[in-house]
């Protein structure tokens, strides 16, 4: 019997999560579990606090373009055709405690940097998806 059967694989599309992405899969094939990657953009409102007094969703649509497309080759890079992509814009822990709701999900990696002392261990985003996560998170050390 497997572990898992639903894994949340949390990354930011840039080499460091090639590191997550990885572990990700070799954990997914080890439990023939289902993958899904999720990247969480930042909403251009939360940049600026809606302080500007200006329509951004033709910029907003923008960036959620070229997300789409730098998932797309990050996949391809790592043959992961068979895995769900989630392109989903909010605060990153929000969403990815949401999408791993939905989706029943029992473990979730995301990325960590190593650094020294206890309360930098994980850093903040690790720590907000590892604190508010139902499911068991696995931070991979970045």
């Amino acid at each position: 019997m497997s572990i898992y059967q639903n894994i949340l694989a949390a990354i930011d599309l840039n080499e460091e999560a090639d590191k997550v992405v990885e572990k990700a899969h070799q954990i997914a094939l080890q439990n023939d579990a289902k993958l899904t990657l999720i990247h969480v953009t930042d909403p251009l409102s939360y940049a600026y606090g809606g302080d500007i007094p200006m329509d951004l969703s033709a910029i907003q649509k923008q960036l959620h373009e070229h997300a789409e497309q730098r998932m797309s080759a990050f996949v391809q890079k790592h043959n992961l055709s068979d895995a769900n992509q989630l392109l989903v814009s909010g605060h990153i822990e929000t969403e990815v405690h949401r999408v791993a709701n939905e989706l029943n999900t029992d473990l979730i990696l995301v990325g960590s940097h190593g650094r020294h002392g206890l309360a930098l261990l994980l850093g903040s985003t690790p720590n907000g998806i590892l604190h508010g996560a139902t499911c068991d998170v696995l931070a991979v050390r970045v």
